[in-house]
């Protein structure tokens, strides 16, 4: 399996599929909440990884969120995927797209019980952040990047 930014609309289909089943749709969130307005800017970067089944197996995107910063979000794994390490690979997907931009260093918010997986792969807890839905509560994480 090949990680790629989604093209075609069967892609996309896919990509905003998993990111609504898996953020969203567990806390009754509506569907169009798993998308953000900035998703179209040339400027963000999006990861996809497909099962051999064409469904979504891994997701997330980055973009640029300050001087030499970028941004990590809507990371999400199929149920039937994790932990056979899709979401290591979709980041790593992610951290080489930011090192080929030019960013020296990562944010993102993490979901509590994500934030062991971030630690493992070179991630700090800068502060705990806000709390979603009312109920995920959030944790400010940072990497530096090696050039």
């Amino acid at each position: 399996m090949t990680i790629t930014a989604p093209h075609t609309p069967a892609e996309w289909a896919a990509y905003y599929r998993l990111r609504y089943e898996v953020l969203r749709q567990p806390w009754q969130q509506p569907e169009g909440s798993e998308r953000a307005d900035d998703d179209l800017a040339a400027s963000t970067t999006h990861a996809l990884l497909l099962a051999p089944e064409g469904y979504a197996a891994g997701v997330g995107r980055l973009h640029p969120s300050g001087p030499a910063q970028g941004q990590l979000r809507f990371m999400a794994v199929h149920p039937a995927w994790q932990g056979q390490g899709i979401g290591r690979q979709v980041l790593e997907f992610l951290e080489a797209a930011a090192a080929a931009q030019g960013l020296r260093e990562l944010v993102l918010q993490a979901r509590e019980a994500a934030v062991p997986f971030y630690e493992r792969l070179g991630y700090a807890v800068v502060a705990p952040s806000h709390t979603l839905f009312g109920s995920i509560p959030h944790f400010l994480m940072r990497k530096e990047l090696t050039p």
